[in-house]
Formats: C-alpha cells, structure tokens, sequence
C-alpha cells in the first residue's frame, strides 16, 4: 500500500535578483520517509528549506506541505512542521528544561501534558541529567541534540534539519544520528534533512536528492544510487614490489567488467562490476603479466562517486561554518564581547 505524500514540490523556483539559488526543482516524499538533500555548500539546500517552511516565498513553482500550499497557508504549515536551522537557537539564559518548556507553551500545549513530553524527549536524547543545568554549559553537540527535541514537543508531523551536525566533532555527529534513528522507529514521523555529509546521508536517509547549483541532478536511496554506476566495486590492490608493473595498464582495461582504473600513489584502484564474482578474473590477468600481489581490498563505491559521476567534480568540503556555541539568543553581552 502506497504511503501518502508528506511533500510534494512541483517546479518550485527562487530567484534573488538575477541569481538563481532553486531551479525548478520537483520531487515528493511519503508520509514517514528520511529524505535527504546532498550538496555542497550553496548549492540551494538551505533556501529550499526556507520555502518548504514558509519563510521565503517561491519566485515561481507550488510546494504542499502536509496538505497544505506553503503559499497560500504558511499558517497552517507552521502548526504541523519543526525546524532546527543551522544555528544553535537555544537560550542560554535557560536551563533545557525551561528552554523545551517555553517551547511548548508558544503551541500551547497543557502543562501536564507538556511536562510529560518534555520528560520523555529528553530521556531520549539523553539529558535527563543536565535537564536543569544552564545551556550556557552545554557543549555543541549537548545544544545541538536538545534543539532537535525542543521541536518536537508538539508533535510535528515533519521535522526539517537544515545542517544538523555542521560543526559537530565526529563523536557527537554519531550521537545526533542514532537519536534520528531512534525517533524514526519509534515516531511517526518524516524527516527532510540537508547536508553536505556524504556518510550522514548514506547511513540515514532512505532516497537522496544530489543537488548541485539550484538543480536536482539525481534522486533514489544510497544503494540504488551506487548500484547504478558503472563500475559500482573498488579493487584495490598493491604489489610486492611496490611499482607499476609495465604493460598492466592496458591488460587489465581490456577485461570485459573493468570500467577504469587509478593509481594512487602505489595504490592500483580498479572499479569493476560484482568485484567479489570478477576478482579470481582480475587476479589472474596480474597474474600473468608477472604482478606480484601483497594486499587486497574491495568496497563499493559511495555517495561521492555518485556525486563526481554525475556532476564531474568532488563535493567541495568547505570549511564547516563556525558556529559559536556561547553566542545565542539570550547571552549574556559580557559573554558576548
């Protein structure tokens, strides 16, 4: 049975003057699904979500929003959706408790219900303990796990993550993952989340739109996205003698499954089809043009040869934004100079 749609985008567009950030970009999203928007740094991720939650009006293009026109009722749109933007939001004057707390009362929700939500988000996210402590003593990834419960106390139906773990230490980027995993499968809940992480989106999300310059090049889940590359394994392979056997270039092109190969350093890398099933072939080509192989190794390809693929360049991993994680809304102007 098909799920019904979350979101649904039809030529959506924004212009600011004479540049385009989105270019008549379409898709839709079922009910319950994490989607992902992979690009890298300006490529139209954060002004779509703007539009998607009625903070920037589409210069041409529809977009529906849990059944309802983002144009027409921005309202209703706000009622059913939760944000968390790139910057940290949390009042640093408050303690968690008190920062979810004034959450839910500005969707006014009864206080004892409030109180009951309020417990058990963070209990989920793991800040049970810290829940009276100030957030001006919270670290970044503390700040940033409980701003994305703070959004759901009233119940959203979809939750917009724009950048969640930009600045984030590796560490705490994989906390704020197995939490999103865990809200999915025990919330009913659909999650559009941007980024520019290759393994943030191939480990949540179920499809991925790669979005480059305001354009969706390609949309479909991580595996299928692979799947469809040319040449969709890696054989990496080194030799004993820690050189380029002569004429091994041509040879091992000339195999049927073999797409291309590269050297990286003393590193040959083949990208084949099926690698387990056309090893025994490839060993055997080295084999006899006198390669001596010392190591082995195979892996599929990632999200970031889809992107080159597609796109004929690299995500370009800028530098994260510096995130101050002690200026914020309510900081103290002393802690602020």
């Amino acid at each position: 049975m098909q799920k019904p749609l979350a979101i649904e985008v039809l030529n959506l567009t924004k212009k600011f003057g004479n540049l385009t950030a989105v270019d008549n970009v379409s898709f839709t999203i079922s009910s319950g699904e994490f989607f992902g928007f992979l690009g890298p740094n300006g490529a139209g991720k954060t002004t779509l979500i703007r539009m998607l939650t009625t903070l920037l009006k589409p210069t041409a293009g529809k977009a529906v929003v849990t059944c309802c026109d983002v144009s027409k009722s921005p309202e209703e749109v706000r009622k059913k959706i939760g944000v968390v933007p790139q910057a940290l939001t949390s009042d640093l004057d408050l303690t968690g408790y008190e920062n979810m707390d004034l959450y839910g009362r500005f969707y006014n929700i009864p206080k004892r219900e409030r109180r009951e939500k309020i417990r058990h988000l963070l209990d989920m996210v793991g800040l049970t303990n810290r829940e009276n402590d100030l957030v001006a003593t919270y670290s970044g990834g503390m700040r940033r796990r409980l701003e994305i419960a703070r959004v759901l106390v009233h119940k959203p139906e979809i939750l917009f993550l724009d950048e969640p773990t930009i600045g984030l230490d590796p560490q705490s980027r994989r906390v704020v993952w197995e939490f999103l995993s865990k809200f999915m499968e025990t919330d009913s809940l659909t999650i559009f989340l941007s980024t520019h992480y290759m393994e943030e989106a191939e480990n949540l999300c179920d499809r991925v739109a790669i979005i480059d310059n305001g354009k969706i090049i390609v949309l479909d889940s991580p595996g299928k996205l692979k799947s469809e590359l040319p040449g969709n394994d890696i054989i990496s392979l080194t030799f004993a003698d820690a050189g380029r056997p002569e004429g091994l270039q041509d040879a091992v092109t000339a195999l049927p499954f073999v797409h291309r190969i590269k050297w990286d350093e003393e590193v040959l890398r083949v990208y084949v089809d099926s690698g387990a099933q056309n090893l025994p072939a490839l060993m055997d080509r080295l084999k006899e043009h006198g390669a001596v192989i010392s190591s082995i190794g195979i892996q599929e390809q990632t999200l970031e040869d889809v992107f080159i693929h597609y796109t004929g360049k690299s995500i370009r991993e800028e530098e994260a934004k510096k995130v101050s994680f002690l200026i914020g809304a309510g900081v103290p102007q002393k802690l602020g100079r």
